[in-house]
């Protein structure tokens, strides 16, 4: 018989000669043992020749005496008279028609190959397989494993017993984990799904139940078949809850299931939902698919939360609001994860990428449109402009040489997690941001309501989406987008004043200061002087040049300014000559500008610093120009350039680094006086955030007066924890003001922030204490906050916190300690972006060429394709470091502009 199960191993994707249906699937967990036992039935479409069938699985024992593929056949006719395929009929309606000439056929695989390396099963049959449909089924085992992918365990306290629940997790590619499957997006089916559990636990999955039988100690859950669906949205989940519901206006059912105990803080997240929903419902003008919808907080949970279809997890943090223990920054990112999510319903869920290659349609679209819906519900938040988060986040890792375009390749599984990035989520909606202000929000909205239309229950790919706008509103995007999407990076645009011309040039950018060899089709946006004249259009070559007088409210004076880019809708840096850019700084001054330009500005400047561009000298004097600023929006970009900024001046200039440090602080202390550290009666929502902002800011930066107050509120809060004197949204910069007075000789301040951690049982007051034990300047104190990652005290999802606190005193000591325990660091954090993190926080913070060659040494013989893009990403930021160091240094008037803005009035 020609071909073995060899032939299989190596590819990329699942071949295409069958394709599934619906699968029925019976689960069994066992929550003390952690285990499950499993069977499943697959109706499967023959659609070419073959005698096999291959399909994903993995970490699963196959009984292999079970596998059974059955189909109906003719007896006794020749393939050349057999005709089409026939429909597929139950058995019993084969009989009731008495079709002699049919028969069932029942085969048992002659090779059986479970291929680990490949996650893939391959069942060889003794013959050709019939055409048309069969029905495919087999009994399995697996572990509940500890690695929050597959069907793991979580682990949870009821009435002070330990106790375990079942969870799934299956993007991108660990549906395998669970049961046999044709794991990849383009092969949807329906599935029908019966759990057998413990009779007093709650048993969640995708559709509502049809019936629940009890016998004994056990309960048979059966649930409705659901729509089809990729393998990657199934869902299950079976441990001990409460909930609260809601409906929509439509009268669908929304839940948020919580631990016993904790509904009262799922009511933030179920109003949202259902807004939410009503929300999307009308914007894409498609009635939401499923007939409920459960939200449920998992304790253990690598992501911040995860879209499956009608039943979405989250972590904890991302989904429970306190109002007495929760931060405001909490609620704000609760909104914006829940409305991520809920957008994913259509754009993922209803209509799903064709591979992952076309993620960016998934996670961009639920980015952009999850800030359109918070805008919506909660419009005092200015939600718009917070957008510019995600842009900078994008505009951030895209300037690097290790970045990679929208659209990736991906040729294997292990490939996948790699690219749920930056790049796919945060320039992914940048993009899109970008596409909607070119073509209009309407014309944009009634677009995409025809795509989901066209595409429901089906797949797409990028060009699907490009030829449905292209139809409906007549431009050009494919042309246009195909430049964003296709290939990696962005432009920079030169803009020079040369008379009453404006002239213009593109070239890629690079943080590394090279130049690229992309080229872009650029919306460029102009206005000069005021933002009620305004010129649009397409940048197609490398140059070109604008009369100023088409667009210029005024033309001369102190009110000139010319300000390309507005409102920063698009994805590209400006850099402006001197004369422009002293036009800026004036308007700045006098505040002429919207706050999006306002951060453009100061970003774009951050970055051309970097990249020696321009001089840090040139950044500082921008900087300066914000110190009257008192705005959330504003303000969250210039504490974070100006962080930076202190970092990178402690390696580059030491002796100076001190008065650059008094510099800052003198720049972010105007605004911290007027907000003070008590919060004040109907102030916004966003002054609450700028409190905690500043505050945080003013820690790091080494601020004593702020420091010593922290402590001080710090020690009344020890005696009482519900004192109004440290609220939530100021608890982190006193925590962090505590951390900067220990050491391993006075550690007092440590051992009490664990004591408190400990007894805490909310995840957002433990996200804050682990971010902070690690910011010590005490290097040993370090390796004593990392090494707590180690123990059973931190739950491996939020070993990220930890890695993200530490301090630039505790990096050696950070890096030695990943070196000596990164053998156990990859067993217990198997998943990319879990050792991404690892990697990314120990490496990046370095700023010499020497330590580049000492980590690229250590991983020679260590690294794997699933975190070899963030090594290399680290390595470059390294180098970025170091190359912009040897600028700094070299910077003739850096001391001298420094003396001068601190002797500057305020």
């Amino acid at each position: 018989m020609a071909g073995s199960p060899e032939q299989f191993r190596g590819q990329s994707r699942l071949p295409r000669f069958a394709a599934p249906l619906r699968y029925d699937l019976v689960l069994r967990p066992d929550l003390a043992a952690c285990t499950f036992s499993g069977s499943a039935s697959a109706a499967v479409a023959v659609s070419a020749p073959t005698r096999f069938l291959v399909l994903n699985a993995a970490e699963l024992a196959v009984d292999r005496s079970s596998i059974r593929f059955q189909a109906l056949t003719r007896r006794a006719l020749p393939r050349s008279e057999a005709g089409p395929p026939i429909p597929c009929l139950s058995v019993c309606q084969v009989l009731m028609a008495g079709l002699g000439w049919l028969r069932l056929q029942d085969w048992a695989p002659t090779e059986v190959a479970q291929f680990e390396e490949d996650e893939i099963l391959v069942l060889g049959f003794g013959r050709e397989l019939p055409l048309g449909e069969g029905v495919l089924s087999m009994d399995f085992t697996g572990t509940l494993n500890d690695q929050m992918r597959g069907f793991y365990r979580s682990k949870y306290e009821y009435n002070g017993e330990a106790r375990n629940m079942a969870v799934t997790q299956f993007e991108a590619a660990d549906a395998r984990r669970c049961f046999p499957c044709w794991d990849e997006p383009a092969f949807k089916a329906k599935f029908k799904i019966t759990l057998e559990v413990p009779a007093e636990l709650v048993a969640l999955s995708n559709m509502p139940v049809v019936k629940e039988t009890v016998c004994g100690p056990l309960k048979t859950v059966y649930y409705e078949e659901s729509p089809l669906m990729s393998t990657y949205l199934v869902a299950i989940v079976v441990g001990l809850f409460d909930y609260i519901e809601s409906s929509t206006l439509e009268g669908t059912k929304v839940r948020v299931y919580t631990q016993v105990g904790k509904t009262s803080q799922g009511k933030f997240a179920l109003d949202v939902g259902v807004k939410s929903l009503d929300l999307f419902k009308d914007y894409f003008a498609t009635p939401y698919p499923l007939p409920k919808l459960d939200m449920i907080a998992i304790p253990d949970f690598a992501a911040g939360a995860m879209e499956n279809y009608g039943l979405v997890t989250y972590r904890e943090s991302a989904l429970l609001y306190d109002e007495q223990l929760s931060s405001a920054s909490n609620k704000q990112q609760v909104a914006i994860t829940v409305a991520h999510e809920l957008a994913h319903q259509w754009f993922g869920n209803l209509v799903t990428m064709e591979w992952w290659t076309h993620l960016w349609l998934n996670e961009g679209f639920a980015s952009w449109v999850s800030y359109l819906a918070v805008e919506s519900i909660f419009p005092e938040w200015n939600n718009w402009t917070q957008f510019l988060d995600e842009t900078t986040s994008g505009l951030r890792l895209d300037a690097l040489a290790e970045s990679h375009p929208i659209e990736v390749d991906v040729n294997h599984a292990s490939e996948i997690d790699a690219i749920f990035d930056s790049i796919s989520y945060d320039k992914g909606a940048s993009v899109i941001r970008m596409l909607q202000s070119y073509l209009g929000a309407e014309r944009f909205q009634k677009a995409l309501a025809s795509y989901i239309k066209k595409y429901a229950y089906s797949n797409a790919k990028t060009e699907d989406l490009w030829a449905v706008l292209e139809e409906e509103t007549g431009e050009p995007v494919k042309d246009l987008m195909t430049t964003w999407t296709k290939q990696q990076g962005y432009p920079v645009i030169y803009a020079k004043l040369n008379g009453q011309d404006l002239e213009l040039e593109q070239a890629q950018f690079l943080s590394d200061g090279s130049s690229g060899p992309g080229m872009w089709i650029v919306p460029m946006t102009a206005c000069c002087g005021s933002y009620d004249l305004n010129k649009k259009f397409l940048l197609k070559g490398k140059t070109d040049t604008m009369h100023i007088k088409d667009f210029a409210a005024t033309q001369s004076g102190q009110n000139f300014w010319i300000k390309l880019n507005i409102d920063q809708t698009g994805f590209y840096r400006v850099k402006y000559d001197d004369e422009l850019a002293a036009g800026l700084e004036n308007a700045i001054k006098a505040k002429k500008l919207s706050l999006m330009d306002m951060i453009g500005i100061v970003e774009d400047s951050y970055a051309l610093s970097v990249a020696c561009k321009q001089t840090l000298t040139s950044l500082l004097r921008l900087l300066n120009a914000y110190r009257h600023e008192s705005d959330y929006t504003i303000l969250s970009h210039v504490t974070s350039v100006c962080l930076s900024v202190n970092r990178i001046s402690t390696d580059a200039n030491p002796d100076l680094s001190s008065d650059i440090k008094q510099l800052l602080i003198k720049l972010l202390l105007l605004a911290a006086k007027r907000v003070g550290w008590d919060p004040k009666d109907s102030e916004s929502h966003l002054d609450v955030m700028l409190r905690s902002l500043l505050l945080i800011a003013l820690v790091k930066l080494g601020h004593e007066e702020t420091i010593n107050e922290g402590i001080r509120r710090f020690h009344i809060f020890l005696e009482d924890r519900k004192t109004p004197l440290l609220p939530p949204d100021n608890r982190k910069a006193a925590y962090l003001a505590v951390m900067q007075t220990v050491s391993t000789s006075n550690r007092a301040g440590y051992d009490v922030l664990l004591k408190i951690y400990k007894e805490t049982s909310e995840a957002q007051e433990k996200s804050r204490i682990l971010g902070s034990l690690s910011s010590c300047p005490d290097k040993d104190i370090v390796v004593e906050a990392l090494n707590l990652m180690l123990t059973d005290e931190v739950r491996n999802q939020d070993a990220f916190y930890v890695l993200g606190g530490i301090s630039l005193e505790g990096r050696e000591a950070a890096w030695a300690w990943l070196k000596d325990n990164w053998d156990h660091v990859v067993k217990t954090w198997p998943s990319s972006s879990l050792i991404s993190d690892f990697v990314n926080s120990t490496v990046s913070p370095f700023t010499s060429e020497e330590k580049a060659a000492e980590v690229s040494e250590f991983f020679t013989t260590r690294v794997k394709p699933s975190f070899e893009r963030a090594l290399k990403q680290s390595l470059e930021r390294v180098r970025i470091s170091a190359r912009w160091i040897d600028s700094i240094k070299s910077e003739p008037s850096l001391a001298q502009t420094v003396q001068q803005l601190l002797l500057q009035e305020f």
